[in-house]
């Protein structure tokens, strides 16, 4: 299917995370190069620092956060664009009042992911 609505796309917990979720935008069966999802991180929510074996792209539709990677801690706003090196440690913080949201592209490979805490 090339179009979606957003609304029908169920959204799964992430279990590492806390109070953060996700949706399969374009799963790695629909596209033959790239998978994309959306994440939401509600107000006080994070995902712990980890590393994934296949780089990310990603664009923040909305909120603030802090997103550490490897030894630096940036933040980032609605419009920024976020690139992760493939094994590089990184993690997210919301530290704002409404959700942080962000889309994630990543190559449709083999993704071994392993939480440093």
């Amino acid at each position: 299917m090339n179009i979606k609505k957003l609304n029908t796309i169920q959204t799964q917990k992430v279990e590492a995370g806390d109070k953060t979720k996700f949706q399969v935008l374009i799963s790695p069966d629909e596209a033959p190069n790239f998978a994309m999802r959306r994440f939401i991180i509600d107000p006080g929510g994070s995902m712990p620092r980890h590393t994934n074996t296949v780089e990310h792209e990603q664009f923040v539709l909305n909120g603030n956060a802090e997103v550490s990677i490897g030894d630096k801690i940036y933040q980032v706003e609605k419009n920024d664009i976020v690139f992760i090196q493939a094994g590089k440690i990184h993690g997210y913080v919301n530290t704002g009042n409404q959700p942080f949201e962000f889309l994630c592209m990543v190559p449709n490979k083999e993704d071994i992911i392993k939480i440093s805490g």
